[in-house]
């Protein structure tokens, strides 16, 4: 693996001759001075994060925890993944999902696309790599980059220290699992896994699955589970917007960004929810519930996602999945609901989402809301203090994310050439 080192680096060493670090005997630890940008995460954000800095002819490494790129991608999605929203927002910058591609890429697809991103700039992280502290060291001018390489480096005393001027925090937001405390998870004796363990429906066929979790990843595991011939059930506690993945001839995301350059939100509001009461029907009477703001609006107050529906709103309709209300308590291959009603399943998926692990390891509290959520507003979110950035954490997918990294690239380099 080549790194890069910055002009100063001579005065780099003889400060850290001279503290508490280099006092340790150098077989125990290892420490790597980044010229140009220290991208930690090798997914999207990443990976676009390191080729706007390549075009800008700023040099970048990329830390990744996994053996892998995209590893959410490769390792925690389910089967029949596809893309949510058409393409053309979705592709990252500086090089355009091939032609080829359906309006809506699979799961597959989009892994082929982001290996080829990678080839085509040259990004190779450094792997196996998990940040455990990212702390800036006013005295140095840099961010000191604390990481843990795996069990055996760990036992054999091994330690690797990374200095670099710029920090790009592009983990995102789902890095860590979300599992919810649930009453009598003993005592259930089913299975019970997360959908980043979930592939097909095929394991769960003929059996009595709960879904916990309404959003896009709970629907759509319900339509697998369907078409697996299992028996789903799906946990429906909040009001939740459903609107057609697509209406009028057009994908129902790229209509809203199309009206929302002619017209407020709050009637782009209206207008979608119109023509989802005369696509869908009133899905109130399905147990449903519709938020009283608008669903651009609450994506914006709120960061909750519409679902778009590929097919699970026919299966609802039909009774082959069945909508129920929030758990009370889990007893021996059963549920209790908050309605008092016992019904009785084989096994419980949670689609309750991912978080953020960044306050786990960064040491620097003015960024991040404690929501993990860029204190500044949209757009402006990805410039932090001291030569701190953030890439995709904006609540807007990827197309947020290659705003993020040609924002960072621009900032970065006007300073690199300075």
């Amino acid at each position: 693996m080549e790194y890069y080192y910055h002009n100063n680096l001579r005065e780099i060493q003889g400060k850290l001759a001279h503290d508490h670090f280099k006092a340790e005997p150098a077989a125990t630890k290892r420490c790597v001075v980044v010229s140009g940008a220290l991208i930690v995460g090798a997914g999207p954000s990443g990976l676009a994060a390191a080729a706007c800095l390549k075009e800008k002819n700023v040099p970048s490494l990329v830390l990744e925890r996994s053996n892998c790129i995209a590893c959410l991608w490769k390792l925690r999605t389910y089967d029949r993944l596809r893309l949510h929203l058409p393409k053309q927002f979705c592709e990252l910058p500086l090089m355009p999902f091939p032609p080829d591609f359906p309006t809506y890429p699979t799961k597959q697809q989009f892994i082929l696309y982001l290996e080829e991103y990678a080839k085509k700039f040259d990004i190779k992280p450094v792997f196996n790599q998990t940040v455990v502290s990212a702390e800036y060291d006013s005295c140095r001018g840099m961010w000191t980059v604390a990481v843990n390489e795996g069990a055996e480096a760990e036992e054999a005393g091994m330690k690797v220290e990374y200095l670099c001027r710029y920090l790009v925090v592009a983990t995102g937001e789902n890095a860590e699992v979300v599992v919810p405390e649930m009453e009598g998870v003993e005592e259930f004796g089913g299975e019970i896994v997360h959908t980043s363990g979930y592939k097909s429906g095929e394991m769960f066929k003929g059996k009595r699955v709960l879904v916990v979790g309404c959003g896009n990843s709970g629907m759509e595991v319900c339509l697998d589970l369907c078409l697996h011939n299992a028996m789903p059930s799906i946990v429906v506690r909040d009001a939740v917007h459903v609107l057609p993945r697509d209406m009028l001839g057009r994908s129902t995301f790229g209509l809203s960004v199309w009206l929302l350059k002619w017209l407020p939100i709050a009637l782009v509001d209206q207008l979608l929810l119109i023509v989802s009461r005369l696509v869908l029907g009133d899905t109130s009477r399905l147990g449903l519930m519709r938020p009283k703001t608008g669903p651009l609006r609450l994506k914006n107050v709120s960061g909750k996602t519409p679902v778009l529906d590929i097919g699970t709103l026919d299966k609802i309709k039909s009774g082959d999945i069945k909508v129920r209300p929030g758990i009370s308590r889990l007893k021996h291959k059963a549920v209790e609901f908050v309605n008092g009603r016992t019904e009785h399943f084989h096994a419980i998926i949670l689609a309750t989402g991912y978080k953020s692990n960044v306050p786990s390891w960064l040491k620097e509290k003015e960024t991040f809301s404690k929501d993990v959520l860029p204190q500044k507003q949209f757009p402006n979110g990805w410039k932090g203090k001291d030569g701190l950035y953030t890439v995709g954490f904006t609540g807007r997918g990827l197309l947020g994310t290659s705003m993020d990294a040609k924002r960072i690239a621009e900032d970065i380099e006007r300073h690199w050439k300075s």
